[in-house]
């Protein structure tokens, strides 16, 4: 299996990018599953990255049904050590409008339906990871300044409401987020970070915000329409934000930071570790055994 350092989990706009040069797909076979799709494997400026639908090409995976668990393990078993997970996501504060980039460094969980896929502990197996600190601030800094290099109006820092979806907030919800002081809202990326700590990969995010989510006197009805109109707007952007910031990821010294991040997590002793879980995640915790 080839082997890829920097992965890109994003719309399926992302991939079309005219600079991604000798493209290829890559199946990734995982313990949990197949992947939201195949992985499509490039070169951009000679960086070569691998990049995952997350709803899989045609966007056909609510994301309820996102295999998080399959997504994350199949990037740790092609060698990933950075992730770049590019988003849309409505705005819960003024200051962040339609197609402006938000690079966040917090999470909040109001999802329900998705606990087996927000860990790959268990069955035999118990870990407690850290995760005061769900994003990579190095990462964080990278996109940044990709950002600013391309001239995008960008918001650094801030927190990311993930909800369950599919459907779009109610105002009596989209009001009580603002009040609680979070800052945008999306459906997909905080599984992925915290299943990217787990996997002792480096995570950060670049949020797309398409919308005023439905709080806004003048935009109280988030469609589909809207809120792709917006994000076509952004895509362009977002490919030459990404095209700059693998450059940086790749000409890095520091080593990925989160290279030992789950040392100290496991609580269950290796010699009691059943021999089935540990197969399983042997990806990840192999080299603790």
């Amino acid at each position: 299996m080839e082997k890829v350092k920097i992965g890109i989990i994003g719309g399926s706009g992302l991939y079309q990018m005219p600079e991604l040069q000798n493209v290829r797909e890559q199946k990734v076979e995982t313990p949990f599953g197949d992947p939201s799709d195949a992985f499509i494997i490039g070169e951009l400026e000679g960086v070569t990255v691998a990049f995952l639908p997350r709803h899989g090409r045609g966007h056909k995976l609510t994301p309820t049904e996102l295999p998080f668990r399959a997504n994350i393990y199949a990037m740790k078993l092609l060698g990933v050590e950075y992730i770049l997970s590019v988003s849309a996501v409505g705005s819960l504060q003024e200051q962040y409008a339609p197609t402006d980039m938000v690079i966040p460094d917090q999470f909040f969980d109001r999802t329900r339906g998705r606990v087996k896929e927000s860990t790959f502990f268990g069955e035999g197996i118990v870990g407690h990871v850290a995760l005061a600190h769900p994003v990579c601030n190095e990462l964080g800094d990278i996109l940044e300044e990709s950002c600013k290099s391309v001239g995008v109006t960008t918001h650094r820092g801030g927190t990311y409401l993930c909800m369950e979806g599919p459907a779009f907030s109610t105002k009596a919800e989209s009001n009580d987020y603002r009040q609680w002081g979070m800052d945008i809202i999306g459906m997909t990326n905080l599984q992925e970070a915290k299943l990217a700590r787990e996997a002792e990969i480096a995570y950060a995010t670049l949020a797309l915000v398409t919308d005023y989510d439905c709080w806004h006197e003048a935009h109280d009805n988030v469609t589909v329409d809207m809120v792709i109109e917006y994000l076509n707007k952004n895509v362009r952007n977002a490919q030459l934000i990404l095209k700059d910031a693998v450059k940086r990821v790749d000409a890095k010294q520091t080593p990925n930071q989160y290279r030992d991040a789950i040392k100290s997590a496991i609580f269950t002793a290796p010699d009691l570790w059943p021999d089935a879980t540990f197969k399983k995640l042997e990806a990840i915790i192999g080299k603790y055994k």
